[in-house]
Order: structure tokens, then sequence, then C-alpha cells
């Protein structure tokens, strides 16, 4: 793990306690630093919700170095276990509990003996995990605890239900737009009469896990968190999984298309087969708007304009998908900071892009997009800050993401009511050329100076007063691009001062 001021995905922590506090009555403690808590703030300032979050962080101090961790954290444990009541307590080791070397497991065997709660450590490697995979980790290993545990205690049963239902495995605290997705996925399951059975790990109690065998099969709407536990489940108790995202028209139907073939493998009546196809059909070309359009004169305006997709690796190969074969956009570029599924991400996109970047730095992403010059860009919060400074207009499809990615209002970006927000997004990411068009005529916000804004960090170049009037006289969707051109040649003429002339000549050079 690389330190950085900006990072795609957190350290591994970040990630088990992401999962442990989504349950209902599981409490997580951190054995770390002052300071490795801004879990707590961060959840509360993002999520917005009404409870506290349920971590506690056991500090690592100087009394801790000079005299040992154990007697502090088994107090720590014992102390929520009297306090709280809670179903588990998640211990989570960090990067400092790693480094000390500390047997982090025996902590929890000694307070097991006098805890009501149940007690687990994380199995997470902080070393070789990031967030993502952590928490994908560590729902695997809560799934399989309790399951286990009934198996012990003769309690699991595993008779499926009676009428069709499923198990919806991924939806989690912090998560992209996953409350929304969720709302939209039982509603899917809904009208293809399909019981949800159980909502794993948001909301679920441990309690319920037992209770998972029961669904006929698991859906698994992003590959970055809920895949283990479904190749887990269909490895040890035969229940089949979903991963196709359902998001997009043509994604949409082929995961439904999938919901249809495991069911009616398991139906016993083969005389009441599903069929979903019309359904299919329906809503295609009446709850989706994108389908329509895609065929309308507004989106066709925007057949053949560059964009770049950048996020993790479920939403950044829709999205390059979408764009591609549904939208008539040309990617130019896209990529995922999910390096641990490069080869599954590559498989997605090959022949819908020009070309392919796997990294989790972001300077590797501003680079691309600098040499691309995009129409648009479809990425994170960090894509959105590099769009920012280059003019380039940016719609964010993944996470990390701010607060202005938890709306209030209802925004999923799967099934057919997230096609229609994905066609807005894309369409008013674009700057739209009766936009610049009408600027120039009412002479843009009526400022009395040219205003130009600078697109470099660099303070050895000055634009004069004749200079910036004829920049001003360029239409708007190009004049990023033009001011940057014209720095370019300057810097490599070791021009300091930019004219009028200089910009002529800029373009000569370009155009030679």
């Amino acid at each position: 793990m690389k330190l950085a001021y900006w990072m795609y995905a957190g350290p591994a922590h970040i990630g088990t306690l992401r999962v442990a506090s989504s349950f209902k009555n599981v409490h997580a403690i951190m054995h770390a630093p002052l300071g490795d808590d801004y879990f707590n703030v961060m959840r509360s300032m993002l999520e917005r919700e009404r409870d506290f979050t349920p971590v506690t962080a056991s500090i690592v101090d100087r009394h801790v170095l000079a005299r040992g961790s154990q007697e502090k954290v088994v107090d720590n444990i014992t102390r929520k276990d009297k306090e709280e009541r809670p179903d588990l307590i998640v211990l989570t080791p960090t990067c400092t509990s790693s480094i000390l070397q500390e047997d982090l497991q025996n902590f929890v065997d000694r307070a097991s003996i006098t805890s009501n709660s149940d007690v687990i450590l994380a199995d997470v490697n902080h070393y070789r995990v990031n967030e993502l995979q952590a928490a994908d980790r560590t729902l695997e290993q809560v799934i399989r605890y309790y399951l286990e545990k009934a198996r012990k205690q003769g309690t699991l049963d595993q008779s499926i239900t009676k009428e069709p239902s499923a198990n919806i495995i991924g939806i989690f605290t912090l998560g992209f737009h996953n409350q929304h997705d969720c709302r939209e996925l039982k509603r899917l399951l809904q009208d293809l009469n399909i019981k949800v059975n159980k909502i794993i790990p948001e909301g679920g109690s441990v309690k319920d896990i037992q209770n998972l065998p029961k669904a006929w099969f698991n859906l698994v709407p992003y590959r970055e968190v809920g895949l283990m536990t479904a190749i887990y489940l269909e490895k040890n108790f035969g229940m089949p999984y979903i991963s196709t995202t359902p998001m997009g028209i043509v994604d949409t139907a082929e995961c439904i298309r999938q919901i249809q073939k495991n069911v009616n493998n398991l139906i016993s009546n083969k005389n009441k087969i599903f069929n979903y196809e019309s359904y299919i059909d329906q809503q295609t070309r009446f709850i989706s708007q994108a389908a329509w359009f895609s065929r309308s004169i507004d989106c066709q305006n925007l057949t053949g304009k560059k964009a770049v997709v950048f996020g993790d690796a479920t939403h950044a190969a829709s999205m390059t998908k979408i764009l591609a074969r549904e939208m008539g956009i040309r990617v130019s570029c896209t990529g995922t900071y999910c390096k641990h599924d490069a080869e599954w991400f590559k498989e997605q996109v090959q022949g819908f892009c020009d070309e392919i970047l796997i990294t989790d730095d972001h300077t590797e992403v501003g680079d691309m997009i600098a040499r691309i010059e995009p129409s648009a860009i479809f990425g994170t919060q960090m894509e959105r800050h590099i769009g920012k400074r280059l003019d380039i207009p940016c719609g964010v499809i993944s996470s990390p993401v701010h607060i202005q990615n938890f709306p209030l209002g209802y925004r999923p970006f799967l099934g057919y009511e997230g096609t229609n927000q994905i066609a807005d997004l894309v369409y008013n990411s674009f700057t739209l050329g009766m936009e610049d068009h009408l600027l120039e005529i009412f002479g843009g916000h009526d400022t009395k100076e040219v205003i130009t804004k600078s697109l470099s960090t660099d303070t050895d170049l000055t634009w004069n007063y004749e200079s910036q009037l004829e920049l001003n006289k360029i239409p708007g969707f190009v004049r990023g691009k033009i001011k940057r051109n014209t720095e370019k040649f300057a810097r490599q003429n070791n021009i300091t001062n930019i004219t009028v002339e200089i910009m002529y000549a800029a373009k000569e050079a370009l155009s030679a």
C-alpha cells in the first residue's frame, strides 16, 4: 500500500469497518493510533444517518507501546460487550498492529471467554489487500462463521423457499448509490415475482445469516464486494449466483435472462416456466427512456465525441459499454484502479474502447486525460478535480466519492430507472454546442474584463491584454484546447509572455 495524498481505494481496515458497520447490532473495534479513527467522521458525514457509527478505536499510544496491547484490547472488547450487547464484535487489525506484530487472535480468544457476544478477528492481510478486497474477504468470513456455527448447532435449514427468492449480496455503507440501487433491485425482483430473501450486509442481522441458503439464487450487483461470498455459497450449498451488473439496457436484459434461466432450472412444476421477454420489451420501450433517447437527435449530436472512463471495475466496465454500444460515443480510453480484477476488466471492455489503463496512480490518469483531451470524462471525484483543472466536464460514476454523490433524492444507476439516470448524466456532462452558441451571442456573463481560467500550475507564463481578447473570441468548446496548445508551444520555445503573434505561431506549428 503506497502512501499518497489521493487514493482510489483506502487501507484494508476501512473495508472491514464498512462491512461490520453495515450489519445490525455488530460492533467493530479498531486497534490503531489516534487519527486512524476518521472512519467514524467520514461515515456519519456522508451517509447522514441518525445513529452513531458502531466503531470504537482502541488507541495505540505510548503506554501501549511500553506495556503491550493485550490488556487494553481485551478490556475494550469486554466493555463494549456489556455496554452495547452486540451480536458480534469484530476486531479490526491495522497496519500499526501488523508492524507491532501483535497476536490479536490471542486477544480475541481471551475476550471470548467472558463475552456474551461472538468475537472474531478480521482475517485480512493489511499489507497485501486494499479497502475493497478487505471488505469482500470480511463479508465472506462473517457469512462462513455463522453458517458453520449453525451447522454445528444443528439449526441450519437448507430447504429452499416455496416460491422463487433471491439474496442481494454486496449492498453496504459508503457504496456509490448503493441504497438507491438496492431499492431498484428490489422493485425489479418484485416485478419478476421473485421475493427478496435477505439483503447482506446492509441492514441485515448476523442471526439471519443461517437463512441465506433458503434462497433460490444470489444476486451480486457489484464485483468489488460480495463475489467471494457468492462463490463460497455456491461451493458449499450449491447456490447459483448472478454477477452480471444490471446497468444499461443491454446488461439489464442479460441479467434478467440469467435470473430466468436459474429460476426455471430449479422450478419443480415445469408447466409454470417463467418467461420475462415481454417484461424486458415493455420496460425497454416504455419505462426506460434511454433506448428512445439514444435514437433522438439530441443523442446523435454526441455521436463520435470522445470520452474517457475511469473508476472501479464494475462501474467503469458498464459505463464503457453503455457509451460505446448504446449511445454511439467513442471511448478513447477506459480504465480501473482495481488492479486485482484487471483480467476480467480487460475482457469486458475489449472492442469498446481505443485503449485501456489499469493503475491506482491518479497522476497517470491525469496525464492520460490531458493527452487525449476528451469532450467529457466519466470517473470518480479524482477525475472530476482533474476535469476542473483542464476545463473538461466530468460525470461521477464510481467511488471514491464526495457528499454530493449521496443524494437525498432517488438516483439509482441499476435497473431500468438507472438507465434514465445514466442517460441524463451522460447528456448533461457534455458541453453542448447550443449552450456555447448562446453564450457567444449574449456576450458570455456580461463581464467587462476578459477572464480566462488558468489550466496550468506553472506561473512563468503570462497572457497580455490583446492575446486574452483574441482568446476570448474563440468558441468556448475549443478555447481550453487552444490555450493549452499555445502554452505548450511557448514553453517549448522558452517564451514567457504570450502575445497574439505567439498564438498564430503556435497555430501554424500545430498545423505543420
